[in-house]
């Protein structure tokens, strides 16, 4: 069976629909307007409706033609439908022993009725029921942003078995399989490329604006978007264990972990509420029995301030506000293990980085090529024999597996050198390598690795090398092995030096964190001192640790956490312990890596350097927005106790402000879903 033959064609999407599509679920996932969410089918939702028709028709049955006898009937039909949810939430929170603000809804409203206030208490219930919902929605808002991820990862794959290619679902696929992805087709599970090239977008994932190449050899994630070039792929991890669903599982698990703010206001709730309902007693016994005011004046401006003074706002303020900011975030591939740990960024004073994969690139490459010139040797010449220096070190350093053999190798590929076959090869762990090269033997090491040698040309090899240690540079020595094998010599013919070389935007990165006020940015890193500060400077960090190893990067941790709170961002595998210790632990390029997950608090799936500055940009902003929200709240209380106190506030406009204001802290904590850094 064909390619073509497995897809019926209602199932061929062109790259332009897929891409509308997914830019339509991002527009949709973006957009804080809850009523894209309504579900009319929904109990609370159709409650709602049923109470503002009841209570439409109780205050205008008269006037319609309807008889008078129906308006108190109509009012009850609005009590039920809009106080049944409150009623039962209220009534499970006194049998656990605690009081919340749907019990002090629900007596205030029974309170208006009892003093002939029908349409008041109905009216509260409305919109307290509205209120509910709307931040029901928002909480979903901020969820479904991260669900829609589960969108993008097809339903079926085009899989090879056999002789047979046919259409499965994605459950069905085992480790190993070998699946087709066309162009404009979603990578349904992770796994490697081995046949085609082409260009995907991982932006769903890792947030990486510009699409990545990917040849044969290269992973794919599932839920990213094949942009051109047909590829086929082996399955390594089952659908249910991918980098995506992970990365849902683990969203998921952080909006259930509350910041330490939003505990504290569940916590206070109960006691509030329970002052609540004395002070609203005290409003009604007092007056009436020591000041001698009429029951029914004081009973009413009671249940007003009951109305009032409840916190529905200020609870509602910071998780709406929490749980969309680690939507956007994850939207972005950063991911917050919890709110507590997005509270506690906000607050990070000193930002620690690993130098390796992280400032730097990560892989070290060749940057000089220096050979020993002789007096008359023209410039061609010297070309020349850099050319040989190379194909020489390449061809002893491939039976190596040292990071800096792998650099020579791959400079010489690259240049399209032939790898010459070398014999006799011989190790010396820490110091270098030699092995025999078309009859010659050739060492390739450090100055250690040539002690034993004498040369008139060491002194000022020396020298050299000192000077490319202090730009950040390592370098090793080439040389021919000569002589009597009893008293070898050797004839220097020069090095080659090696970097991992600073990420192009390190610098503005780290001037970025401090824009954002972090007060001291250091480096850490198990390199030699005079590399770790040639980087170090390249970056524009504060302060460098180097000749690190694991448990010395902890104690470095614990002297910056003495000065203020630090967080510490590494790959998340050597650098696991630091990372643990940290205030805030980040861990970079996470995307399949089951490691850093597992050790950080913060994983960002890609390892742009983008996304640390937009980490602290987000929690300082999350921390601004909940601010608001609380003083906007505890200003509307206030505000509305005095009115109700002072002012004689009628119960009508007592819950337009209540419930505005908790609709209004909604909205404001949903912009975060916004944020773009």
């Amino acid at each position: 069976m064909s390619d073509e033959q497995a897809l019926p064609p209602s199932m061929i999407l062109s790259r332009a629909e897929v891409s509308a599509a997914r830019e339509s679920d991002r527009a949709r996932a973006a957009t804080p307007g809850l009523l894209s969410n309504l579900n009319w089918a929904d109990p609370e939702v159709a409650s709602v409706a049923a109470t503002l028709v009841f209570l439409l028709l109780g205050e205008f049955s008269p006037g319609v033609g309807l008889p008078g006898f129906l308006a108190p009937w109509f009012f009850l039909a609005a009590y039920l439908a809009g106080g049944w949810h409150g009623t039962l939430h209220g009534l499970r929170s006194l049998l656990s022993g605690t009081i919340d603000v749907d019990l002090l809804m629900i007596l205030a409203a029974l309170g208006a009725a009892y003093v002939h206030h029908a349409f008041e208490g109905a009216m509260l219930l409305f919109l307290f029921s509205l209120s509910h919902t709307l931040q029901e929605l928002a909480i979903e808002k901020s969820r479904s942003a991260i669900s829609a991820l589960m969108k993008l990862r097809p339903d079926r794959a085009l899989c090879k078995r056999g002789t047979e290619t046919k259409l499965i679902p994605i459950e069905e696929l085992v480790v190993g399989d070998i699946v087709v992805v066309r162009p404009g087709e979603s990578i349904p599970v992770d796994g490697v490329v081995t046949e085609g090239m082409s260009c995907v977008n991982q932006a769903s994932l890792t947030g990486e604006s510009l699409p990545i190449d990917k040849k044969a050899g290269d992973p794919l994630f599932a839920g990213t978007l094949n942009e051109h070039g047909g590829l086929e792929m082996r399955a390594t991890k089952l659908a249910t264990e991918s980098t995506l669903a992970k990365l849902i599982e683990l969203v998921e698990k952080a909006q259930g972990q509350k910041a330490k703010s939003q505990r504290f206001l569940e916590n206070a709730e109960k006691f509030y509420a329970l002052g609540v309902i004395l002070f609203t007693v005290a409003l009604i016994v007092v007056p009436y029995y020591l000041l001698g005011q009429p029951f029914q004046a004081a009973f009413y401006r009671a249940m007003t301030v009951m109305v009032v003074a409840s916190p529905c706002a200020l609870v509602i303020s910071t998780p709406a506000s929490i749980l969309s900011a680690i939507a956007a975030a994850a939207r972005r591939g950063v991911l917050f293990k919890g709110g507590v740990y997005l509270e506690k960024a906000a607050g990070i004073e000193i930002v620690a980085f690993d130098k390796t994969g992280t400032l730097t690139e990560g892989r070290p490459v060749v940057t000089d090529l220096q050979v020993i010139t002789r007096a008359g040797e023209s410039a061609a010449e010297i070309s020349c024999f850099q050319e040989e220096l190379l194909w020489l070190a390449a061809a002893v350093e491939s039976r190596s597996e040292h990071p800096i053999a792998r650099a020579i190798v791959a400079e010489a590929k690259r240049r399209f050198m032939p790898i010459e076959r070398c014999t006799k090869f011989q190790s010396v762990a820490g110091h270098g390598v030699s092995a025999e090269v078309c009859g010659r033997r050739i060492a390739v090491g450090n100055l250690k690795y040539f002690d034993g040698y004498e040369s008139p040309e060491r002194t000022a090899l020396e020298a050299e090398m000192n000077r490319m240690q202090d730009a950040g540079k390592t370098g090793m020595l080439v040389g021919e092995i000569v002589g009597d094998p009893a008293q070898p010599t050797v004839l220097y013919l020069g090095f080659v030096a090696v970097a991992d070389k600073v990420r192009a935007e390190a610098p503005a990165i780290v001037a970025r964190l401090r824009q954002l006020g972090a007060k001291r940015i250091a480096m850490l890193t198990g390199d030699g001192s005079r590399v770790a500060a040639a980087v170090g400077k390249a970056c524009g960090v504060d302060e460098v640790h180097a000749d690190l190893l694991p448990q010395d990067k902890v104690r470095a941790i614990q002297r910056l956490m003495e000065q203020g709170r630090t967080a510490m961002v590494g790959d998340g595998v050597n650098d696991a312990p630091a990372l643990a210790t940290a205030d805030i632990g980040v861990a970079m390029g996470a995307a399949g890596t089951d490691v850093a997950m597992e050790t950080a608090d913060v994983v960002l799936m890609s390892d742009a350097l983008d996304a640390i500055p937009f980490t602290l940009a987000l929690s300082r902003r999350t921390r601004r927005v909940v601010y608001q929200n609380l003083t906007f709240a505890l200003a509307v209380i206030v505000v509305l106790i005095i009115s109700a106190l002072g002012f004689h506030l009628p119960l009508p406009l007592g819950v337009v402000g209540h419930e505005g204001s908790t609709v209004l802290v909604c909205l404001n904590g949903l912009r975060l879903l916004q944020f773009r850094g």
